[in-house]
């Protein structure tokens, strides 16, 4: 009885591998525009489709992007049509990966056994990914659907649209694997069909959000809801930089101090333990000038020196902590990264923002700040299938921090 069971079960996978291997290799009946500038696709039906959604997607964003973007990666843009209508816009990104790029030890960090096997099978891996979304940051910025349209009939055309291109570069080079990142819980719903297209999905570090409560008018409002010894934590923090003759300030032009940004950036990049591309020295400043308001850089200053700064973005009802660095000689003495994070908080208020996110590092002092994790997962494919499997064994090992858990809020504030 077991043997037939076996055999009919079998029979299923293989008749489910087969079904899948059709419908990967037929046309979804979507049709598509692909370019490599952002200027090349049509601007009424690209703003139609990103002007409410991610401003990573924004036409604005983009040009500056791509007037400042590093040689790794090299920008390609899609558009899909149901008939006559776009229905979802697409940024992809060609990056060259090698392993050594993607897994540095920090200097107090003893891998274990699996860590250093992962690293020791990886630290020869180079090879040439599809990225749909924006590896200058964290979260979906990869694709904005029509607000009419079901998300979950459209991830089969950006299935489609990923292996044209794909196929298409053939031209300039094999490109070895295909990436969507980063899906929420929510998103990542929508998209489970990716799953008949032989792509795998890996859960990520997880990102962290602090929800803006709308009693918080100012950063004063959100001291007020702290609880007790986070509050003086808070103020000790502004003591010591004030204390060591420092000043917190918005730039409101960063043209001017570009350099100094790229080094203070520069000195946290090199320390990170995942980097596969580093910024041009400009793009902070051309970001800055192409969203405008929407964009906020707050720096600690001590005389004419620039010794930290964050740079904040609001992105539609969040504001996003995006790129920090600071004088690490400097942060030796007084917290510098500390009083970032909570200029950020300030920024995002201040933009009338409803949640701030804050990133994937430095789990606890974000959950100090009153951040709780938000579940991230990419999707992936190799071009060689018997490596999908390998691959996404190889991510999944890479050890992530857990979360630690803080409630720095007063009960009544908890209630409101």
């Amino acid at each position: 009885m077991k043997e037939g069971s076996d055999k009919k079960g079998l029979l299923a996978k293989l008749q489910t591998a087969q079904a899948r291997h059709r419908e990967r290799h037929r046309p979804t009946g979507f049709q598509f525009a692909i370019g490599d500038r952002i200027d090349f696709m049509h601007p009424g039906h690209w703003h139609s489709l990103t002007a409410k959604g991610s401003v990573f997607l924004q036409t604005r964003y983009l040009r500056a992007l791509e007037q400042t973007a590093p040689e790794n990666p090299s920008p390609r843009y899609a558009l899909v049509f149901h008939g006559d209508k776009p229905v979802a816009a697409v940024a992809l990104q060609i990056v060259t990966i090698a392993g050594s790029t993607l897994m540095h030890e920090k200097p107090d960090q003893k891998p274990k056994l699996l860590g250093r096997m992962v690293k020791s099978l990886g630290s020869g891996l180079k090879e040439r990914a599809l990225v749909c979304g924006n590896l200058l940051a964290w979260g979906n910025h990869g694709v904005a659907f029509a607000p009419d349209e079901d998300p979950a009939a459209l991830w089969p055309a950006i299935a489609e649209v990923i292996y044209r291109i794909r196929r298409a570069e053939k031209l300039s080079g094999q490109t070895d694997f295909a990436l969507i990142k980063d899906l929420s819980e929510h998103e990542f719903a929508h998209a489970e069909s990716l799953e008949r297209f032989s792509y795998r999905s890996v859960e990520t570090d997880p990102d962290m959000v602090l929800a803006i409560r709308p009693e918080w008018r100012s950063y004063e409002d959100y001291l007020g809801g702290l609880e007790g010894k986070y509050r003086r934590s808070a103020k000790n923090i502004a003591k010591e930089i004030t204390g060591a003759g420092c000043v917190v300030e918005d730039l409101t032009d960063l043209q001017p101090h570009g350099a100094r940004l790229h080094q203070l950036y520069t000195s946290v990049q090199q320390k990170a333990s995942i980097r596969p591309i580093s910024l041009h020295h400009n793009y902070l400043p051309s970001v800055a000038t192409a969203l405008g308001g929407d964009f906020r850089c707050t720096v600690v200053r001590k005389e004419s020196d620039l010794l930290g700064f964050i740079t904040t973005v609001k992105n539609g009802a969040s504001a996003i902590a995006y790129y920090v660095g600071f004088d690490r000689s400097a942060a030796e003495t007084m917290p510098i990264y500390l009083q970032l994070l909570h200029a950020s908080v300030a920024s995002a208020i201040s933009l009338g923002c409803k949640r701030l996110s804050l990133g994937r590092t430095a789990l606890e002092p974000k959950a100090g700040l009153g951040a709780k994790p938000l579940p991230m997962k990419i999707w992936l494919r190799h071009r060689t299938p018997v490596l999908n499997v390998a691959i996404r064994s190889m991510l999944g090992a890479i050890p992530h921090d857990e979360p630690p858990v803080r409630n720095p809020f007063k009960e009544t504030s908890l209630k409101a």
